[in-house]
C-alpha cells in the first residue's frame, strides 16, 4: 500500500494511517445485502460454534465463499466445507465481493479480492473479545468489516493486548478497512446495547471479508 487515499465527499474516520471507517459506504446495498445473508443462511445456518476449550462463542456465525472460518475442539482454521452439512460453504454473493474490493481500493489497498467471508449475528448483551484475525494464510491482505443493523462500539487495538484500545461507534452501513503494519491488531466488540433497526430488528449483523489463502 503506497499511502491512504483521501475520498472526497465521503465521510472518513481514521483510527491511523493504515486503518479507516468508511462512514455509511454501504447504506445503498443494504436490503441486497440482508437479503443475501438470509440466502446464505437457508444454505448454512448460523450456529454458535465451540472454541477450543469447550465454551460456546455467543455471537451466531456462517459463512460464505470458498473457506468458511470454523472452531471446534480441534482449534481454530478455514476449511472448504461446512461441517454441519458436509457441504461446500455457499458461493460468495457478488455485492460482497464488489463492495468489498471497492472499499479495500478507497482505502489505499488495491486489487483486493476476498474468498472468504465471516458472518456474525449480534444480539442484546453480545459482544466479541479483543481478538486477532490471524488463521489466514498471507497477512498482506486487509481486513474489510461491514456493519448492519444496531450500532455497537468498536474496539481497536495494538500488536499486543496491553496497547491502548480506541473505540468508536459502528452504525448501519458503516465500513472498517484495516491492513498493512496494523493487519494483526487486536479489535473486539462491545456487548450490543438494545435497539431495534428498521431492516435488521434488535440485532446487527457483521460482514467480515479476508483472503483466506
Amino acid at each position: 500500500m503506497k499511502g491512504m487515499k483521501v475520498l472526497k465527499n465521503s465521510n472518513v474516520d481514521k483510527f491511523s494511517d493504515h486503518s479507516l471507517i468508511l462512514r455509511h459506504y454501504a447504506n445503498d446495498l443494504d436490503s441486497q445485502l440482508l437479503n443475501t445473508v438470509n440466502h446464505v443462511a437457508e444454505q448454512s445456518a448460523f450456529r454458535n460454534m465451540q472454541t477450543p476449550s469447550g465454551r460456546f462463542i455467543r455471537a451466531a456465525m456462517t459463512n460464505c465463499g470458498k473457506y468458511g472460518w470454523i472452531s471446534d475442539k480441534s482449534g481454530y482454521r478455514y476449511d472448504k466445507t461446512d461441517p454441519k452439512t458436509n457441504k461446500s460453504w455457499p458461493e460468495m454473493p457478488e455485492v460482497f465481493k464488489t463492495l468489498a474490493k471497492r472499499a479495500a481500493n478507497d482505502a489505499g489497498y488495491n486489487n483486493f479480492e476476498s474468498n472468504a467471508c465471516l458472518i456474525n449475528r449480534y444480539t442484546e448483551k453480545i459482544g466479541m473479545s479483543l481478538h486477532q484475525d490471524k488463521d489466514e494464510n498471507d497477512f498482506t491482505h486487509p481486513i474489510v468489516s461491514v456493519s448492519l443493523g444496531v450500532s455497537i462500539i468498536f474496539l481497536f487495538g495494538g500488536l499486543t493486548r496491553k496497547e491502548k484500545v480506541m473505540a468508536k461507534e459502528l452504525k448501519h452501513g458503516d465500513v472498517v478497512v484495516w491492513g498493512g503494519p496494523d493487519r494483526l491488531r487486536f479489535h473486539g466488540v462491545r456487548p450490543l446495547k438494545r435497539g431495534v433497526h428498521p431492516l435488521v430488528g434488535a440485532a446487527r449483523i457483521n460482514l467480515t471479508l479476508r483472503r483466506a489463502s
